[in-house]
């Protein structure tokens, strides 16, 4: 009997926590690049890449066949047990990319939380201080510890009570909402005042572009004046690039366009084009500040995980498509932009690179009645979107850098398409 979108829906809630949410009522068969086929046999444009994870696309020829090879050889040993040469590659080339003039260190994980945790782990080794300032809308992770950094309460933490302690948290600027970058500092000075001194401040820890938050990016001589904050004071200062990474922002870290650079650097997502592979990359001397067994994993640095990772660093330096991130970020917004005339409910189009996004206002309030309408309509014509925001008023686009323009193209009329259906329902 064929399978079908409902009946494995159906089979779903039997058998799945209805915690684990899904947006889109449809369940994959197969797919390439940035097109994707359900279990029906309907295609769709694939503007969503996993969540940020599929920059070089689904199944990139050169990552498909480096992972087979590995497969062939061996899936797992445990680096902690018996190592391998594909995991010091991978640290090796994150040292080169992650932006800092000075000696670093990089140790892999599975997954972006996993990243986060250990970040402030090291951060709290080195400094010998517990507490971690992050901010507002700003997502870091499910797990505990990066949950209690994660600045949105429902549906991540809703009903599980009060998280870890020690966690302070500062305005994210954003002018749209009304916080200047004055305020969001001095909300860093007011925790100073009233919360906890300056020398209890292991860690600084922010998005440069703020993911689930909503896409508004820290600009230049915010990132300054908090890097100057941090060396006044002994602070780690950690840029969470699990979603801004690999290339996504048109620089392969988005901290190269902030003009400073952090202690540590946190990655995930698309560095290994689908497989499961997460690391941390910071000075030498923080990185090393917890000793041998601390830091780790069963399944940290997967064999399979790493030879994706150093196909996909390969692909980006042969396709250029840091170029193509920024040649795929101009098309969309010049499109965007274009619509956003059309329809006054658009407030706004930002992103740096192709990490685009729509906010949707209306009568000057957060209009996120209008996302799952947008995303209803998008899915019926053939193109899978994604929300986000502290409102949930948030349109955002992470196509595969690798989508061919005509794609794109056919995409962003689907969007228009669905904004005249949702806006004029």
């Amino acid at each position: 009997m064929s399978k079908t979108n409902e009946g494995l829906m159906a089979r779903r809630q039997s058998a799945v926590a209805q915690g684990v949410g899904q947006i889109h009522p449809i369940f994959t068969e197969r797919a390439e690049n940035s097109t994707v086929w359900d279990v029906e046999g309907r295609e769709y444009i694939d503007f969503a890449g996993g969540i940020a994870v599929l920059n070089t696309g689904h199944l990139h020829p050169k990552v498909k066949a480096a992972v087979a090879a590995q497969l062939e050889a061996f899936s797992h040993t445990c680096f902690m047990v018996l190592g391998y040469e594909s995991y010091i590659q991978v640290c090796e080339k994150l040292n080169q990319l992650v932006p800092g003039d000075f000696a670093k260190k990089t140790a892999l994980f599975t997954s972006g939380s996993e990243a986060v945790e250990n970040a402030v782990k090291v951060a709290r080794a080195y400094t010998k201080r517990a507490g971690v300032i992050a901010f507002t809308s700003g997502y870091h992770g499910r797990t505990m510890a990066a949950l209690a950094l994660t600045g949105k309460v429902a549906p991540y933490s809703k009903g599980m009570g009060l998280m870890a302690a020690n966690v302070f948290r500062a305005e994210f600027p954003c002018e749209l909402h009304g916080v200047s970058e004055d305020d969001a500092m001095a909300s860093i000075e007011r925790i100073f005042k009233n919360d906890a001194e300056p020398s209890d401040i292991a860690a600084i820890i922010l998005e440069p572009v703020q993911g689930e938050g909503g896409f508004y990016a820290a600009t230049p001589s915010f990132m300054k004046r908090l890097r100057a904050l941090c060396d006044e004071h002994g602070i780690v200062l950690i840029a969470d690039e699990v979603q801004t990474g690999a290339g996504r922002t048109g620089t392969f870290f988005a901290m190269e366009q902030m003009g400073v650079a952090a202690d540590i650097t946190t990655f995930a997502k698309s560095i290994a084009g689908g497989f499961p592979l997460s690391g941390i990359t910071g000075k030498a001397e923080v990185m090393d500040a917890i000793t041998a067994g601390g830091l780790g994993g069963t399944y940290g640095g997967s064999p399979l995980a790493c030879a994706a990772a150093l196909a996909v660093i390969e692909v980006f330096e042969e396709e250029q498509l840091l170029t193509r991130a920024n040649e795929v970020g101009a098309k969309l917004k010049t499109a965007l932009t274009q619509m956003q005339a059309k329809f006054s409910q658009i407030a706004e189009v930002r992103g740096l690179g192709a990490m685009i996004a729509i906010e949707l206002i209306e009568n000057g309030k957060p209009a996120a009645q209008y996302c799952p309408k947008i995303l209803a309509e998008a899915r019926d014509r053939g193109l899978i979107l994604l929300s986000c925001g502290t409102y949930g008023n948030v349109i955002r686009v992470l196509v595969p850098l690798t989508a061919p323009d005509e794609q794109i193209e056919a995409g962003l009329a689907i969007m228009e398409q669905s904004f005249a259906a949702a806006f004029n329902a």
